[in-house]
């Protein structure tokens, strides 16, 4: 039957050389979890290797060359209860769509496929996004796991290549998560697993995967480099920084969230809206700067943009996230700004960034 995944379980995390996975593969082992994590290359597993070594036989890699094909996941699914989906590309340098599209929905599907043929599976925990939910609208409006993003599915499909890189991704996102939730239903039937979604906003905060240098960063993280350490600010002006941002969540927490979605039977076949509030980048300037000693001190020129700015912005996209901490209960505490912030630039200090 579907339903939580105690303690004990072992659990494939796709793709978990990426940003938020190596966190979700750490949580899950700290928690008393088996896992097997899914790369692309033997090269891409060393790194994982490296940092859980203490976990011993706890950890395995295995190599997923291409998550898009047929059967991709057969081999890798054998012997585990739960799998949390979190591989899909995140970027804003397609021409085509499909770029994003394409891999997107086929690797979930194709997760979601393998995951049939595995009647010892009891839950799958997929990473989606906020932009599977937003639209950009004239008003200020409180989203929340009851909306969704046709607004960039009709971008796409009307403008094609044209289309902005955000609702490229946008459609991507919310095509792919469409796609798993009809797969859920249709396979009512003959799957032993229930599904959760989780949609976080923005991702911030330290890095534990492998990455050589600023330039190499993900997209929301390498976004708050630029904007929070450079003295340039990324080239954005004060008036980006101050009325431009979003919702935001800690990548320690989304991370945990997972595990939670995992543990917390009444999860099972619900939507979880990850966000711990509001914000532009001023807010997380203004929090660098104030704090002492400096997390730091290699950069004696953080940049200042137009303090306490942030304060009087009112964001015409928020949040409700209420839905998530009844759910997943009160052992889902976010970090705060401070402590995102103090982290985030005392792990740039040690890698000399």
């Amino acid at each position: 039957m579907p339903g939580s995944v105690p303690s004990g379980s072992k659990v494939l995390v796709t793709g978990a050389n990426g940003y938020i996975a190596a966190w979700v593969v750490r949580t899950l082992l700290e928690k008393g979890y088996a896992v097997r994590g899914t790369v692309r290359s033997e090269a891409k597993g060393t790194h994982l290797k490296k940092i859980f070594a203490d976990y011993k036989d706890k950890f395995e890699t295995v190599v997923v060359e291409d998550i898009t094909k047929e059967g991709a996941f057969n081999q890798a699914i054998k012997g585990v209860n739960a799998i949390a989906h979190t591989a899909s590309p995140f970027h804003f340098k397609a021409d085509d769509p499909q770029e994003l599209i394409g891999p997107a929905v086929n690797g979930t599907l194709s997760v979601l496929k393998s995951a049939l043929n595995n009647s010892a599976i009891r839950r799958i925990v997929i990473t989606s996004s906020t932009a599977a939910i937003i639209s950009m609208l004239p008003d200020r409006k409180v989203f929340s796991e009851v909306d969704w993003n046709d607004q960039a599915i009709e971008e796409v499909k009307t403008q094609g290549k044209n289309a902005s890189q955000a609702s490229k991704y946008r459609a991507s996102k919310t095509l792919a998560e469409k796609a798993a939730w009809d797969f859920y239903k249709v396979s009512n039937t003959n799957r032993s697993w229930d599904l959760v979604v989780l949609n976080p906003p923005y991702v911030f905060g330290p890095l534990i995967h492998d990455i050589s240098s600023p330039s190499a960063l993900g997209t929301s993280a390498g976004d708050w480099y630029n904007s929070v350490v450079r003295p340039d600010m990324g080239g954005k002006t004060i008036e980006a920084i101050t009325t431009v941002g979003g919702g935001w969540v800690d990548v320690r927490d989304i991370a945990l969230a997972h595990v939670l979605a995992l543990q917390k039977q009444e999860a099972g076949g619900e939507r979880l809206l990850i966000s711990k509030g509001e914000f532009v980048y001023q807010d997380f300037i203004d929090v660098a700067n104030a704090l002492s000693p400096s997390p730091i001190p290699s950069h004696t020129d953080l940049p200042k943009g137009s303090p306490g700015a942030g304060k009087e912005f009112v964001p015409k996209i928020v949040y409700d996230p209420s839905k998530a901490s009844r759910i997943l209960g009160p052992e889902l505490v976010y970090h705060t700004i401070e402590e995102t912030t103090k982290d985030t630039l005392a792990d740039f200090e040690r890698r000399g960034w």
